[in-house]
């Protein structure tokens, strides 16, 4: 595989190094690009100063359709996992306006990758986010030179930042390495206006879930083994392992502390047999971890519904926007967004069970891929199309997942 050039290895090592590709804040870095506001320049670094990811964070926290996975928090949790994170940020004015996690990992010992969940970010404030988000597209183009394979999941809404990539080389990504959509609930509708949404059957439920002696209580980092003991129990039926209880515990602590992570249990009678781990941020709940235990009598009393009932209301009183229940299968998003298709006995019954909740389904921007140099992605696309080297770019990234582990 033929080296850098001598830009790239000069960045490789600054990213090693912690230092930016360009200069700091404030100073004219190449490259800049020119608006009526001023210059949007950006930095890219592995450890910034401590004022600009306090900066980085508010944006991350206060902007719509990005998620946790953009926190500096994320990073540190992430490293467990073997990843190294390279930030970029965009300035106008000594302010941060926009901006990337990317999270770097060495497969193999050959192949350097990095991933970009939900990201860049573009504060919607900014005096001229199109120059932003082209700044941005800019920056991140440069590094992916400097990767093997490069894979970027736009946050809702930043279709722009897809079509910029794709524009620089780029290409659609088809290795799943994120959720195409997802399914949300709209929290601002009065409480007794959502409810009434649901479906005949949980909306029976919410009245009957006390006399059957169905609880659900917000919980803390104690009870996170017992939230792996359930997500056993969910992940002998479907097929995974639970992550490690270090990785949990690591992730809850980095991400409570400041509110952008809570614990629910779901109990029969004192017993606890189901639990839900939701994050926070941007005004988005999104379920991260969950577990149910549903053997005997309780597996008919639909707790796991008892708990997301218990998340809307806890949701909507702290004032949040949006509940997301997760990721769905690129052939219901066919079927409901391109086909109005509103139920089908074909789709998963893990992921029916969302839909009694009256939520509305979407899409995610498009992902994006570079892989290079030319010979390994064509290795790539020649695994991809057949079921042996299907099975190990799984393999592959069930590794770069790092926590998560088929069966």
């Amino acid at each position: 595989m033929p080296g850098p050039t001598d830009r790239e290895g000069e960045r490789v090592e600054r990213m090693k190094m912690g230092m930016s590709t360009g200069t700091s804040p404030g100073k004219r870095p190449e490259p800049e690009i020119e608006t009526l506001a001023g210059p949007v320049t950006t930095i890219t670094a592995v450890d910034p100063p401590p004022s600009a990811l306090h900066q980085w964070d508010r944006l991350v926290d206060r902007t719509v359709g990005t998620d946790v996975t953009q926190l500096s928090a994320w990073a540190r949790i992430r490293s467990m996992a073997g990843y190294s994170p390279v930030y970029v940020m965009a300035f106008q004015d000594d302010r941060v306006v926009g901006g990337a996690l990317l999270l770097r990992r060495r497969l193999f010992g050959l192949l350097d990758i990095g991933y970009l969940p939900y990201g860049p970010v573009v504060d919607p404030q900014a005096p001229y986010p199109s120059a932003v988000a082209l700044a941005l597209v800019e920056e991140l183009t440069q590094i992916a030179q400097s990767l093997t394979v490069t894979f970027v999941q736009p946050p809702e809404g930043a279709h722009e930042i897809s079509a910029g990539l794709l524009a620089r080389g780029f290409r659609p990504s088809r290795a799943g390495i994120a959720p195409t959509g997802s399914y949300r609930l709209d929290l601002t509708p009065p409480l007794e206006e959502i409810r009434s949404g649901f479906s005949k059957r949980l909306k029976s439920w919410t009245n009957r879930w006390q006399s059957k002696g169905v609880t659900v209580r917000l919980s803390d980092e104690s009870e996170l083994p017992l939230l792996l003991r359930l997500m056993e129990h969910t992940g002998a039926r479907q097929g995974f392992a639970p992550p490690p209880l270090d990785y949990v515990r690591t992730l809850y602590r980095e991400l409570a502390a400041n509110d952008h992570a809570a614990l629910f249990i779901g109990e029969v009678d004192g017993r606890p047999v189901s639990a839900d781990l939701v994050t926070v941020v941007g005004g988005m709940v999104r379920g991260r971890l969950g577990g149910f235990d549903g053997s005997g009598p309780t597996g008919k009393l639909s707790v796991p519904a008892a708990v997301r009932w218990e998340i809307v209301k806890w949701a909507k009183a702290r004032g949040y926007r949006w509940l997301d229940f997760g990721g769905l299968p690129e052939k219901m998003l066919v079927d409901m967004i391109d086909k109005g298709i509103h139920s089908s006995e074909e789709w998963p019954s893990a992921q029916r069970s969302k839909l009694s909740f009256n939520g509305t389904p979407f899409r995610y921007p498009t992902a994006v891929e570079l892989i290079r140099p030319a010979p390994i992605r064509a290795a790539y696309d020649v695994l991809r199309r057949n079921e042996r080297g299907a099975k190990i770019i799984a393999a592959a990234k069930m590794k770069l997942r790092g926590q998560f582990r088929k069966r």
